[in-house]
């Protein structure tokens, strides 16, 4: 079985932590704090020692402050450890707004963050194979439209031609463990079927058996800076590129699959 060491053991990184452990793989991970039995961040010696017993290394913490906090401490060592595989969970924001066209993997990095499209890149060229997955909305039990709906923080704005992707965090944690096997490089993991976020709220309100929000405009609705963000950009993200080399396949291909497992 491998060890793995994942730095930022967080909700995407966790559900990973759980189906490698569930095989017998042996998973250790930091957090800021070093809570329960992860890895204090800051801890150098401890995260020094999991890199050199590491079979394999992931990443999912995003950049902060203009730079990405891991390469910044520990690049180097990750670049020279001897695990066989390295991963990185970046984002489908690198790619900026396409006005709701598809793109995938070869499309260029031109994203509104200038250090999120960095650490992207300094990750892809870190060693000679590094397996960087761009991820679009994520949800899953928990953290979905269903639990804003339940929350009374639901939206449905006004913009007709805006679409996005998302994808469940089982189906992360599916690609990135079908990676282990297939060649490095730049992945989208994404669903099926990119929509409009207004259809979203529309299913899962019919599922808990409420009445959908009312239609408003970006100003009526007083999202937050983070919220207003999201619906300035509109992309659809084609995921054929791990289907073909990964043999992966989402387990939950659209939010109607993906939303009755969160209920």
């Amino acid at each position: 079985m491998g060890h793995m060491l994942i730095f930022g053991l967080g909700h995407a990184a966790g559900r990973l932590a759980d189906r490698l452990r569930a095989r017998g793989w042996d998973v250790a991970g930091t957090t800021r704090d070093g809570r329960g039995d992860s890895i204090a961040f800051g801890d150098e010696g401890a995260v020094l020692a999991a890199l050199r017993s590491a079979t394999h290394i992931l990443s999912s913490v995003p950049p902060a402050d203009g730079a990405d906090p891991v390469l910044a401490r520990y690049g180097d060592a990750i670049a020279l450890a001897p695990a066989a595989w390295v991963g990185y969970l970046s984002s489908t924001g690198v790619y900026g707004d396409t006005g709701g066209a598809w793109v995938d993997e070869s499309a260029p990095i031109r994203g509104r963050r200038p250090d999120r499209n960095a650490a992207d890149a300094a990750w892809a060229a870190l060693r000679g194979h590094v397996s960087v997955f761009r991820l679009p909305g994520i949800y899953g039990p928990g953290r979905s439209i269903l639990d804003r709906i339940r929350e009374g923080r639901a939206h449905r704005i006004d913009l007709p031609d805006q679409v996005f992707s998302r994808v469940h965090v089982d189906d992360i944690a599916g690609g990135v463990i079908a990676s282990f096997r297939g060649p490095a490089g730049v992945y989208n993991l994404a669903d099926d079927e990119p929509c409009h976020q207004n259809r979203l709220v529309e299913w899962g309100c019919a599922m808990l058996g409420v009445e959908a929000p009312p239609l408003q405009s970006l100003d009526e609705a007083g999202l937050s800076p983070a919220a207003r963000a999201f619906y300035a950009e509109n992309r659809r993200v084609a995921n054929g590129k791990a289907k073909r080399l990964l043999g992966w396949t989402p387990r939950y291909p659209t939010y109607r699959e993906g939303l009755v497992d969160c209920l």
